[in-house]
C-alpha cells in the first residue's frame, strides 16, 4: 500500500512559533505518509529541516510592526509576491494530487491570506479527494475588535470547506470553545492531540553553578522591547547578586537592533549574548532563572525544564494569546507573569531577583500531540469525508 501524500501549509508571520510546531508535526508525520511543507515565511535553515519532509519556499511574505502585509523579498513586491505564490499553490496541488491537505491556523487565524488560501481550498474540495484539516493550536486571540464578526467568519469557512479540527493542547489546560465563540457552532469534528514538541532528547537536570540568567525571545522578531529592557536590567542587578545574564535574541531579530544590541552588549562582564542556541530546553536547565515571552513552544519549554521562569507575553494590536496563556500558567503555579504593560528596567531587575526564589510547581499535561496526530493521519481512510 502506498503512503499518503499530505500537503501541510505554514505561514509564520511574526514570531516563529508556528513554524516550529510545523516542523515538529511534519516531522513525526514523515515517518508515515510523504510530507510537502509550504513555507510562506523566511526560509527556513537547512539544519533545521526534518529528515524525510520535502519544503518548496513560496515567495516570503511577512507582517511590519504595523500589522500589514509586507514582502520579504527584495526582488517583489507585495502584488507580485502574492500573485506569484497563488499560482504556485495550484500548481503544487494539481501535481500532487494529496490524500490529505494541512492548514495551519487558517481559518482561525492567518485572515490576510484568506484570497490564496480559499483558491487553494476550491481546488481541494473540487473533486472532494482530498481530506482538508486545520491544525490549530492551544488559545486563539480573542480580544479584535471586531471579534464576534471574525469567529463567524472562521466557523463558516470551516465548516464549509474543512472535514476537521486538530487542536494542539491539552483539554485540561485549555479548550477551542474558551478562545472561539462563533454565533453559528463548528459543524466538523474536533480532536485535541496534545501539545506538540520537538522530539528530541530531554537533556539531564544540571547543577547550576553559573546563577545564570537566560533572556529569551523566541524567533526574536517582537522581542526587541524585552531584550533591550533587560540589558538595561542588567545594569540595574546590584553585584553582590552575582548573576550573570545571557541574551539569546532569536534568528529573525530584526537586522538594526542586532547590531545596535551587539554593540551595547560588547565589554560588558557578566552580560553574554547569542543569536540563537541548538537546544533552549538545555540552556533553560543549565540557567538559575528563565525570563521570556510566552508563546506555545517557549511555555512548553518552560515546563519541560522546570526552570523558574518569569514570562512577560507578547500583547501589541490586540494580541491576547500570550497573556492567556501565561495567566493559566500562573494559575498552576509553573511561572510568574509580569505583564508588558509594566516591564521597564527596575520592575525587572526586582522581577529576576524575586525570580530566584520562585520554585516552580509540575504541571502534568499531554504533549504527545506529534506522534497523535501522526497516527490519526495515517488512519484516514482515502476519498472520504471524515466522520466523528
Amino acid at each position: 500500500m502506498t503512503r499518503p501524500t499530505l500537503l501541510f501549509y505554514c505561514q509564520h508571520s511574526l514570531g516563529m512559533g508556528h513554524l516550529v510546531r510545523s516542523l515538529a508535526l511534519a516531522a513525526e508525520l514523515a515517518r508515515r505518509c510523504r510530507v510537502v511543507l509550504l513555507n510562506g515565511g523566511p526560509a527556513i535553515p537547512d539544519e533545521g529541516l526534518p529528515d524525510g519532509v520535502e519544503v518548496v519556499q513560496l515567495p516570503p511574505v511577512g507582517l511590519d510592526e504595523a500589522g500589514q502585509l509586507v514582502s520579504r523579498d527584495h526582488r517583489r513586491g507585495l502584488g507580485r509576491a502574492l500573485a506569484l505564490r497563488g499560482r504556485q499553490l495550484l500548481a503544487i496541488f494539481e501535481s500532487l494530487h494529496p490524500d490529505v491537505l494541512l492548514i495551519e491556523l487558517f481559518p482561525f487565524g492567518r485572515n490576510k491570506f484568506a484570497g490564496e488560501l480559499l483558491s487553494l481550498l476550491d481546488a481541494a474540495q473540487a473533486g472532494r479527494r482530498t481530506t482538508i484539516v486545520c491544525s490549530l493550536r492551544d488559545i486563539l486571540v480573542s480580544g479584535r475588535v471586531n471579534q464576534a464578526l471574525h469567529d463567524e467568519r472562521a466557523s463558516l469557512t470551516a465548516n464549509r470547506y474543512f472535514d476537521a479540527v486538530l487542536v494542539h493542547a491539552d483539554p485540561r489546560f485549555a479548550t477551542l470553545e474558551e478562545s472561539f465563540r462563533p454565533a453559528t457552532p463548528l459543524a466538523i469534528p474536533v480532536h485535541y492531540t496534545g501539545f506538540v514538541v520537538p522530539r528530541r532528547a530531554m537533556p539531564g537536570l544540571a547543577p547550576r553553578p553559573s546563577r545564570q540568567v537566560l533572556v529569551s525571545v523566541g524567533g526574536g522578531m517582537a522581542g526587541v522591547p524585552l531584550v533591550e529592557t533587560a540589558v538595561k536590567a542588567h545594569a540595574l542587578l546590584r553585584p553582590e547578586d552575582g548573576l550573570h545574564m545571557r541574551i539569546v535574541a532569536g534568528p529573525f531579530y530584526p537586522p538594526d537592533a542586532w547590531r545596535a544590541l551587539r554593540a551595547q552588549v560588547r565589554g560588558r562582564e557578566g552580560l553574554s549574548l547569542r543569536r540563537q542556541v541548538p537546544n533552549l530546553v538545555a540552556e533553560m536547565r543549565r540557567s538559575l532563572v528563565s525570563v521570556s515571552q510566552c508563546g506555545y513552544n517557549t511555555a512548553m519549554d518552560l515546563l519541560r525544564a522546570g526552570v523558574p521562569g518569569l514570562v512577560v507575553p507578547f500583547g501589541e494590536g490586540g494580541e491576547n494569546e500570550q497573556l492567556d496563556r501565561a495567566r493559566r500558567l500562573e494559575r498552576a503555579g509553573a511561572v510568574r507573569v509580569l505583564e508588558a504593560t509594566r516591564l521597564d528596567p527596575p520592575a525587572l531587575a526586582e522581577a529576576i531577583r524575586s525570580l530566584v526564589r520562585f520554585r516552580p510547581s509540575p504541571v502534568e499535561l499531554d504533549l504527545d500531540g506529534a506522534h497523535w496526530t501522526a497516527e490519526w493521519v495515517a488512519g484516514l481512510p482515502r476519498g472520504q469525508r471524515v466522520v466523528a
